[in-house]
């Protein structure tokens, strides 16, 4: 397995630029473009790259294992499988599916190279489970494959982090077939207000200082409490997906809506 650099321009249509640079403005801040979103949450991964495993568990208390088996059910891969892992960080979705399911081909894709370069380490310590993946660097927002190549796109945590959500969205409808599934695993809006509540307090303090003690990157993890918190809640996401292209759409909440995992039909 070998990772490949593909690099592609942006678009520069000023109305995509502009609807981004609405769709960053709380996660980031109120003046900040596309293009200096995109750089800082770059460097804010490739800071924490080589923690960001310790940081899952620690930070969701071994929970997100959970998450991750519902992915894997929701996935339903087989050996026909052509499947792509969009923001795939350091590989977590791709080896559940691996492991589970063993689809034909896994696309592990990711903009970090040091988030790839930790998938990688663990494709060699073993955890491909005999699966073909391909490591790409790639930018969400503009795939470099071709139309209706995959059966099953995956994105885990990545859509919020793209300034421009609409774009990636297409993008994903663009490259699987027809009757392909796309499955976002992202944080969402905890349905109890009580509830909603604490879980803000929690990551407004707690996720931004376990952050720091273990990466040195405190306000790298004030940024993922904001980008969280700023994140479309379930219905406002199901019509994006909607608005992108997808015939159908459904979504479960997980641990009270901490977490929803949508899957969207082509």
């Amino acid at each position: 397995m070998t990772m490949n650099a593909i690099e592609h321009p942006h678009s520069a249509n000023p109305e995509c630029e502009h609807k981004a640079s609405r769709q960053v403005v709380a996660a980031i801040s109120e003046t900040e473009p596309p293009a200096m979103a995109q750089a800082r949450i770059h460097a804010i991964f490739s800071r924490i790259a080589n923690r960001y495993d310790l940081f899952n568990a620690l930070s969701s208390l071994g929970i997100h294992k959970r998450w991750l088996r519902q992915v894997v059910s929701t996935a339903n891969a087989d050996s026909q499988t052509m499947m792509l892992d969009i923001a795939a960080g350091t590989g977590d979705v791709s080896f559940a599916i691996a492991q589970g399911s063993h689809p034909a081909r896994i696309v592990l894709s990711d903009f970090n190279a040091e988030m790839l370069s930790v998938a990688q380490r663990r494709f060699d310590e073993g955890e491909g489970s005999g699966v073909a993946i391909e490591l790409v660097v790639a930018d969400g927002q503009q795939l470099p494959f071709a139309d209706t190549t995959f059966d099953l796109v995956t994105c885990a945590y990545g859509v919020r982090n793209m300034p421009d959500r609409m774009a990636a969205l297409r993008e994903a409808h663009r490259v699987l077939k027809p009757g392909g599934r796309y499955v976002v695993l992202e944080f969402s809006a905890p349905t109890n207000p009580v509830f909603k509540t604490l879980y803000h307090i929690y990551l407004k303090t707690v996720i931004p200082f376990i952050g720091g003690l273990l990466t040195g990157d405190k306000q790298g993890f004030v940024y993922l409490n904001n980008s969280i918190r700023a994140f479309p809640a379930q219905d406002e996401f199901t019509s994006m997906l909607y608005a992108a292209g997808f015939s159908s759409v459904t979504y479960k909440n997980l641990t009270g809506g901490i977490v929803a995992l949508h899957t969207a039909v082509v």
